[in-house]
């Protein structure tokens, strides 16, 4: 007899990167300004974490200013 080998299933989404994990919970009120952001925005448009990223970096790079 054969053995046939399996390869694990993996858990879990792939990783994204090495970075520091944030976890923050918003309530509608603020998602529907960051949803009409997202919009706004050239195609491809931005995921929420990506846009939220991109909003913390424009507001630090203006507060340098």
């Amino acid at each position: 007899m054969q053995e046939t080998l399996l390869a694990k299933k993996r858990r879990g989404p792939a990783p994204t990167g090495k970075g520091t994990q944030i976890v923050v919970r918003m309530h509608s009120d603020q998602l529907a300004p960051l949803d009409a952001w997202i919009e706004a925005q050239p195609e491809p448009q931005p995921s929420r974490p990506e846009a939220i990223r991109r909003l913390v970096e424009e507001a630090l790079r203006a507060k340098r200013i």
